[in-house]
C-alpha cells in the first residue's frame, strides 16, 4: 500500500481526492474506532465521529492561515476525541436533567466569550430538541443511552431494525436542520 505524507493528505482532502479520501479511512479509522469503542462507544458511534471529524478538516484546511503543526493522524485523533467527549457529556445530560446543565453553564465562573457562544449553542439544541416530536426525542433518548437498533426497534414498537435505523437517522437531521435554521444559531455564525 502507498503511504501519503502529512502534506499530501492534506492537499488530496483539499481537492477532494476520492483516493486519498478512501487513503484516509482504511489508515486512519481504526484508531478513531478503537478510541470510540473502548469509551463507551459503538461503531456506529465511531464512523459517526470519524465522519464529523473529517468534515471538520475539511472545512478548517480551506481556510487560509490553516497550517498542520502535528501528524494528521494527530491532528484527527483530537478532533475526534474532543468529539467524542462532547458526545458523551451532551448523552449524560440529555439523560439526566438538562436543567443542571444550564445552571451550572450560567455560573459566572465559566464567562469567557468562547464559554458564552457554546453555552448558547447549547440553549440552542437543548430548545430544539425539545421541539422533537415526542417519537423522535423517545427514540434519540434510547439510541443516546446505548441501546441497540434491535432494542430500539422492540422498545419503539418498530417492525426491523432497519427501520429504527432510519428513523434515527431522520430525527437526526431533522434536529440538525431545526438547530441550524434557529434564528439564535444564525446570529452566532
Amino acid at each position: 500500500m502507498i503511504h501519503y505524507s502529512d502534506f499530501a493528505i492534506i492537499e488530496g482532502l483539499r481537492l477532494h481526492s476520492d483516493y486519498i479520501i478512501k487513503y484516509v479511512y482504511k489508515e486512519f479509522f481504526p484508531s478513531i474506532r478503537y478510541l470510540i469503542k473502548t469509551n463507551a462507544g459503538l461503531e456506529e458511534d465511531a464512523e459517526d465521529i470519524f465522519q464529523e471529524a473529517l468534515y471538520i478538516i475539511l472545512k478548517k484546511i480551506n481556510e487560509d492561515e490553516f497550517e498542520l503543526s502535528s501528524s494528521f493522524l494527530t491532528y484527527l485523533y483530537s478532533i475526534s476525541k474532543n468529539l467524542w467527549l462532547q458526545r458523551l457529556k451532551r448523552k449524560r445530560l440529555i439523560e439526566h436533567n438538562h436543567d443542571e446543565l444550564v445552571r451550572h453553564f450560567s455560573s459566572p465562573s465559566h464567562a469567557s466569550e468562547k464559554f458564552i457562544e457554546d453555552e448558547e449553542k447549547y440553549d440552542v439544541f437543548i430548545k430544539q430538541f425539545d421541539n422533537l416530536s415526542e417519537d423522535c426525542k423517545k427514540l434519540l433518548h434510547l439510541f443516546l443511552g446505548k441501546m441497540s437498533l434491535k432494542e430500539i426497534a422492540d422498545e419503539m414498537g418498530y417492525k426491523s431494525e432497519f427501520y429504527a435505523k432510519t428513523k434515527k437517522y431522520l430525527c437526526k437531521e431533522a434536529l440538525k436542520r431545526m438547530v441550524e435554521n434557529d434564528p439564535a444559531i444564525k446570529a452566532l455564525l
